[in-house]
């Protein structure tokens, strides 16, 4: 179906203005369909034609201003309006509307638990058109009433207070002016928790069966919503602008969450059935507090066109840290921000599909490209730029920016431009310059410490700079010094910091002696990759655990990480200094990330075949490590330490000894419990390592389902059914994965199910088993993605590419898939992503193949 163009947009935003929508949507008409009624009210400005957006089943009626329209001029998703003429009209649509099973439109799911069925919408960018009729842009903003017919026992959400008017019918009240994209309905016997705050309904949903979870967990999630909102409350002027604050968490919902106002829709793996860690809390109350910071950027003030994204998402992400670290316990969201966020920035801002933050008008096109900028450069370098901005103009103007821009532009649109005169406005410093050289250039500087002893016992400080743009990016950044501990061997502590904006313009001059380390950007208040001197790094290998701030310690992983994959640090050397240092670590945060990614690039991408078993190994030990120092009282962290431990335990097991006694014993020695998310992760190594016999495993997998009949326990099975060495298995998977010939008997599998069975997939220890499928995947993928659509599309190209097999043939493949196939645009992204991670995979491991070498 054809992608809406940004000059097809502007002429119709032109050409007519749009009132309201009255929806009607019938909720009981079976497994597969739903009724769908619109009626449009809107303006032409002119004489003209246009068209309205709608993906039916079935059109069963059209008229505009009560004449019948011709239903066989449909054509894809466009049906035409011609010869328009000024003054108002009322468009009435008639269809009947098909469920999604990928997480696009209405998407319906069965809970395997129980048999209940929910629906909910996601509605992004142009799934609207699967669920009614629209003028689908935007910058077409109109009033939203909705009604519904549903199934007896379910309840009806949506952005504003529902009603139940009896026999099955709901009413929600008529929204303000939003765009399209935002209009959110969910319905289904949800268990709720209900509150008011400021005078508001507060809301918390679920499926039934995951209730006692959120019971648990519903306190934590309430105080951490209204302290959310009362924070903001606190810095905007402009009051939250809808009649109430639902959030739901729903099942196989593609994203994190999405800011649907009024009612936010989150992935209800953030309703924890199994233990979780403490930073994993954190990061749903991050997710929280970026959704609410929705409602002012994105919801209250919205994009004109998707060339703005970033407006929505660097904002968000920015406030959601700032935000929930200003009005929670969870003080140390800027460490989590450093480790589990900026790599995702700087890696695609090193890929040849970089962009800038801000990308031209003509970069954008259409809604295909648009959506493909969703990526760690509107999320995490534009949130970085943003608090690259808000350390270079004061976090005072800032905020008086960003309220003259919501005060202009409330319920309406706004572009890059109108966001920058706003921030102005507030400022003396030349914020357009700024923006310039931040938000419309791309790439990601380096910066390198050169530092000079002098003749009279002082040193000096120059910064080389290399990577972005032309050059011009200005920093400003925090400049760490440390010494050692004049007591305490591998204990640093800090001097006062430098603050510098680079470029600099003349050497610094340090007094005293040079400190033992020197590390640039240290609080990361800037966006750039960073190099340390040879005495600091020598420092940095020998006590970063003795860093006293985890921000610090952040920074410099960040830098081990960055020059590992720039091949100028050994991938060993990563791994030894984890292992002397993690057992030390106090943040689980840096844990995680560490662990992460060591065993998933390092031991899996980076390390030469030969060497991934001695990797596994080091990994396992440092486990050991760390359960050994964690054991006895629980303080709180120690929990969470030993969970992260285990993960990493079972995750790098290279036989099954260990790992079978702690799931035939149902715990690890001296904690933690197995739950259902333990037990699995076990199952799926076991099922990877194929040291049992491959009944005993399947019996194992049965076993565990009938014990775990979840819809999570349902993907875990996949998962391990998948990972069995097998022939068989395998062809079942690959089968399961790439079928587009859909029936009653054999559906194709829903997202979640699709991920499950990828990620089980593709093993390093089946190398040889798997290599047929490397040139399948390159035929298969593409049908899959021209079949089922934009999100199973970028499932297939994140999670069922052989990213594992790290070979010249498998990047020959690749290049030639996208010279012959014409694959569509979300394929196609990302597959040029994982053909540069291979590239930059097979250099790093000719390189440490020529070290050993030598």
């Amino acid at each position: 179906m054809p992608a809406l163009q940004r000059d097809e947009a502007q002429t119709r935003a032109r050409l007519i203005d749009v009132h309201r929508y009255e929806v009607d949507l019938d909720l009981t008409q079976g497994e597969e369909r739903f009724g769908s009624r619109t009626v449009i009210h809107f303006t032409a400005r002119t004489t003209g034609d246009t068209f309205v957006e709608l993906k039916p089943v079935q059109l069963h009626s059209a008229t505009l201003d009560g004449h019948p329209l011709d239903l066989t001029t449909l054509d894809a998703n466009r049906l035409p309006l011609t010869g328009l003429t000024p003054g108002t009209h009322e468009l009435r649509i008639d269809a009947t509307m098909r469920y999604s099973r990928t997480g696009e439109g209405m998407h319906r799911f069965t809970d395997p638990a129980d048999g209940e069925s929910y629906v909910y919408t996601q509605l992004f960018m142009e799934d609207i058109q699967r669920v009614f009729a629209a003028f689908d842009q935007p910058d077409l903003k109109a009033v939203f009433a909705l009604t519904l017919t549903a199934p007896h026992g379910w309840t009806v959400l949506a952005n504003g207070i529902t009603e139940d008017l009896g026999e099955g019918r709901w009413k929600a009240a008529p929204t303000p002016r939003i765009s399209t994209y935002l209009v959110a309905v969910a319905a289904g016997p949800w268990h709720s928790v209900r509150t008011q705050h400021a005078g508001l309904p507060f809301g918390i949903h679920c499926r039934r069966s995951l209730a006692p979870h959120l019971d648990a967990d519903a306190d934590e999630i309430l105080d951490i919503t209204r302290r959310c909102f009362d924070r903001y409350h606190e810095i905007f002027d402009e009051p939250y602008p809808f009649d109430s604050y639902d959030q739901a968490f729903v099942p196989e919902f593609n994203a994190g969450a999405m800011e649907n106002p009024g009612l936010v829709t989150f992935r209800d793996e953030f309703v924890y059935r199994s233990a979780v860690t403490d930073t994993e809390r954190q990061t749903r109350g991050m997710v929280i507090s970026h959704e609410m910071a929705h409602m002012w950027f994105g919801d209250l003030v919205t994009l004109q066109w998707w060339d703005d994204i970033w407006l929505n998402e660097s904002f968000a992400e920015y406030m959601g840290y700032q935000v929930l670290a200003e009005a929670t316990r969870f003080t140390d969201t800027w460490t989590d921000f450093a480790v589990a966020r900026k790599g995702w920035g700087y890696d695609a801002d090193q890929r040849p599909s970089t962009h800038p933050v801000a990308p031209a008008p003509e970069d954008v096109p259409d809604t295909a490209s648009a959506l493909l900028n969703f990526d760690g450069i509107s999320y995490a370098k534009g949130a970085s730029a943003l608090r690259q901005l808000v350390a270079w103009m004061g976090n005072k103007a800032f905020l008086t920016g960003i309220n003259d821009h919501f005060a202009r532009h409330r319920f309406g649109n706004a572009t890059l431009a109108d966001f920058i005169d706003s921030l102005a406005r507030a400022t003396d410093r030349d914020v357009h310059a700024w923006a310039a050289r931040w938000l419309r250039t791309t790439g990601v500087d380096t910066l390198t410490p050169v530092v000079h002893d002098t003749d009279d016992g002082h040193w000096t400080l120059t910064v080389d700079r290399t990577g972005s743009g032309d050059g011009t990016r200005p920093h400003r950044l925090t400049v760490g010094l440390y010494d050692h501990h004049p007591h305490t061997p591998g204990r640093l502590v800090p001097r006062t910091p430098l603050f510098l904006d680079v470029p600099v313009d003349e050497p610094h001059t340090g007094t005293g002696p040079r400190p033992a380390l020197l590390l640039l950007n240290d609080q990361d208040l800037t966006y750039a990759k960073v190099r340390l001197d040879p005495t600091s790094w020598d420092t940095a290998l020998r006590t970063l655990s003795g860093l006293p701030d985890p921000l610090t310690r952040a920074v410099v992983w960040n830098a081990a990480r960055d020059m590992v994959r720039d091949g100028e640090l050994p991938p060993t050397a990563y791994l030894d200094a984890a292992r002397a240092h993690l057992p030390h670590e106090t943040d689980l945060a840096i844990i995680q990330g560490v662990l992460a990614f060591a065993r998933t690039q390092i031991a899996d991408r980076y390390l030469p075949a030969d060497r991934r078993h001695t990797a596994l190994a080091t990994l396992t030990a440092l486990s050991r490590d760390i359960l050994r120092r964690t054991e006895g009282p629980d303080n709180g962290t120690r929990a969470g330490l030993r969970l992260t431990a285990v993960r990493a335990f079972i995750d790098s097991a290279t036989t099954p000894e260990g790992i079978q006694d702690w799931l035939d014993d149902g715990s690890v020695p001296g904690g933690p419990q197995l739950d259902p998310e333990l037990r699995w992760r076990i199952l799926a190594r076991l099922a990877t390592l194929g040291a049992t016999p491959l009944d005993t495993l399947r019996d194992a997998i049965d076993a565990e389902l009938a014990r775990d009949p979840s819809a999570t326990g349902r993907e875990g099975a996949a998962r391990c059914r998948a990972a069995l060495p097998d022939p068989a298995a395998k062809q079942a998977a690959w089968d399961a994965l790439f079928t587009t010939d859909e029936t009653d008997e054999k559906p194709a599998l829903s997202n979640y199910l699709f991920t499950a069975t990828a990620t089980g997939f593709w093993a390093p220890e089946h190398h040889d088993l798997l290599r047929p499928y490397v040139a399948r995947y390159f035929t298969d993928a593409p049908a899959l993605a021209a079949a089922r659509g934009p999100a199973l599309a970028e499932a297939a190209g994140r999670y069922a590419f052989p990213a594992t097999v790290i070979e010249e043939d498998t990047l020959r493949l690749g290049e030639a898939c996208l010279a012959d196939s014409d694959p569509t645009p979300a394929l196609r992204r990302k597959l040029v992503d994982q053909l540069d991670d291979l590239r930059r995979a097979l250099k790093v491991r000719a390189a440490t193949t020529d070290a050993v070498a030598e």
